[in-house]
């Protein structure tokens, strides 16, 4: 068969953030198994019930065909005889079917359910374990197109496709047995048509799959170009990248609908071919079951049953290919649900504990890239109660350094040590349990402000999250709720402004009293004299506690004990405000054009 050919686009080609994997096909294999496996009683029962169903649903053409047998045959007087508990059998076998096909959809959407809530749960509990540097280098993006593209992919196919699917099977089965028992010698009529079937599926199902996983990422791949344009607008506006974003926006677009034609186009020729399949099975059957009768081979009665028969495999043999059609799409959805399962977890030495709360960073290099280095032959000490603020010009590596010290990345060269122990081999847990990292990116959980709070600590009293409320300025507007602590927030309930979303991070931040803090851009959101306020209020209950704050506004960095200045990827400065002012270096030049 001739036809379009795919899109010219490589949905590996790299984006502004690596992806996660997509799970390779024994993965997903061993998953689907488990599922399975959680699932086998109620998967049993729905072939029982659907065995059921399907088996009365031929008791009618059998009864039809042995009544049209009976008139061929003259014989009136067994005819009048048994019609009427021909009848009633016929009446009762639709009794029977009517309510085990109920009880089919029923057991099939309880049981589509039921799968769909746990890959929901299985997803999200792989996700919050993997190790946080392969969640900051993919982004936002592609994790919010798994989370909901995804399933809502799988949904469908949770719910229906595969208990559908299942259904399709048992009834193909079925009923082919029952034309082989009723009217053995049509039940080879039947394979006329599977030469068809076979070429036209071998074509679709051999260009499918690639099809929609190159869908898949190409969606994927818009959705993280419009998630980080639309997170960075600011930044983009202020470099007058606008027209180069909306440029790589409007690509994005394009090559993602080509290749929703080229599946479309698979489609539509895949149907006519099921379209072709039905008719041939059914006039096969007529047509060499005529013959038998004409050769007296077969009665008339058995022609019927055949026939009848025949026009039911209709029914699941377009059942069985639509949805493995919607399977194909769903295929790709779970590869890509599962492939975090092939990220290795980052256990860590549980052994490893630090021996005090100084941080030392000696000889780092890093990079995000093979062969490219942000920051290089970066020294750094860091003693306990601290506050180092990290300063300099945009891209020069202060958030990067931020997030080595607070342990979500590893250095490629060197060792940062947190106590003596080194954090890239200690378990995230660990230090997660030490140190704390705030960035720009704060969410807010559907629920109450309450459950919001206890994620940090599960303990906390009333008393204790009113303080810490008040420890970031946030118990005015929150004292102010009709509801107080157990207001809605959230989708669904107030929607929150984004400085008080800061805020309710910061405030988490208080509840998890970390001894250790990296604040990259924690009070970004709020004006500037709030944020001062904020940061003011926020120095007297973090006290004692050793702080790193990317400084963006320098009078965070005037209240430092410590200031680095980071520069071309390694720090070219470090001291008090006091001395790099008198310096008159870097930081010098950047205090006088910030300060006036």
């Amino acid at each position: 068969m001739i036809g379009v050919a795919p899109p010219a686009y490589d949905p590996a080609a790299p984006t502004t953030a690596e992806t996660l994997p997509v799970g390779a096909p024994a993965t997903v294999r061993a998953y689907v198994a488990e599922l399975f496996q959680r699932h086998r009683r109620a998967f049993l029962l729905l072939i029982t019930v659907n065995t059921v169903a399907v088996v009365t649903s031929m008791v009618g053409p059998y009864l039809l065909g042995s009544l049209v047998q009976r008139v061929s045959d003259g014989t009136a007087a067994a005819r009048e005889l048994h019609l009427e508990r021909t009848a009633a059998l016929f009446v009762l076998a639709l009794v029977v079917q009517a309510v085990f096909v109920r009880q089919v959809r029923l057991r099939g959407a309880m049981l589509g359910e039921r799968m769909l809530a746990d890959l929901r749960e299985d997803f999200l509990v792989r996700s919050v374990g993997l190790p946080p540097g392969v969640l900051e280098r993919a982004g936002t993006g592609d994790l919010l197109s798994r989370i909901t593209t995804d399933i809502d992919r799988l949904a469908n196919a949770m719910r229906e496709a595969v208990p559908q699917l299942a259904i399709g099977v048992v009834w193909v089965v079925l009923l082919l047995g029952g034309l082989a028992v009723t009217a053995p010698p049509l039940a080879p009529a039947v394979l006329v048509a599977v030469p068809i079937l076979v070429v036209g599926c071998r074509w679709y199902f051999k260009r499918a799959p690639s099809g929609y996983r190159s869908e898949a990422a190409g969606y994927a791949a818009v959705a993280a170009v419009l998630s980080e344009t639309v997170d960075a607008g600011r930044t983009i506006e202020a470099h007058r990248l606008s027209e180069r974003r909306i440029a790589l926006s409007d690509r994005r677009v394009q090559e993602w609908t080509a290749w929703e034609r080229y599946t479309l186009w698979l489609r539509s020729v895949l149907f006519p071919v099921i379209n072709l399949t039905h008719v041939t099975v059914l006039g096969s059957v007529l047509m060499i079951g005529g013959y038998f009768v004409l050769q007296g081979w077969i009665g008339v009665g058995q022609l019927t049953t055949g026939a009848l028969i025949a026009q039911m495999l209709v029914d699941p043999v377009g059942l069985i290919l639509r949805w493995y059609d919607e399977l194909q799409v769903a295929q790709v959805s779970l590869a890509r649900l599962v492939g975090v399962r092939d990220i290795e977890p980052d256990a860590g030495d549980a052994s490893l504990a630090p021996d005090g709360r100084d941080v030392h960073a000696d000889r780092v290099h890093f990079g995000y890239r093979e062969g490219v280095d942000v920051l290089r032959k970066v020294t750094l000490e860091v003693a306990p109660g601290t506050r180092l603020a990290l300063v300099g010009p945009s891209g020069a590596g202060k958030s990067t350094l931020g997030r080595l010290l607070a342990g979500i990345y590893a250095p490629r060269t060197g060792r940062i040590t947190l106590g003596g122990a080194e954090l890239s081999r200690m378990s995230a847990e660990r230090v997660r349990s030490h140190v704390a990292l705030v960035n720009q990116e704060h969410h807010v959980f559907v629920g109450a402000l309450r459950h919001n709070l206890l994620l940090a600590r599960t303990e906390a009293d009333d008393a204790e999250l009113w303080a810490a409320l008040g420890a970031v300025d946030a118990d005015g507007w929150a004292r102010a709720l009709d509801d107080g602590l157990d207001t809605e927030v959230g989708s669904g309930g107030l929607a929150l402004t984004p400085a008080q979303a800061q805020q309710i991070a910061l405030a988490r931040l208080v509840l998890a009293d970390p001894h250790t803090l990296v604040l990259d851009e924690a009070t970004s959101l709020l004006d500037p004299r709030a944020a001062r306020h904020l940061e003011r209020s926020l120095a007297r209950v973090l006290d004692g506690r050793t702080v790193v704050a990317i400084a963006h506004r320098l009078h965070t960095a005037h209240d430092a004990d410590v200031i680095a200045v980071v520069e071309n990827g390694h720090i070219s400065e470090l001291g008090s405000h006091d001395q790099l002012v008198a310096a008159d270096g870097a930081y010098a030049a950047l205090w006088r054009s910030w300060h006036g």
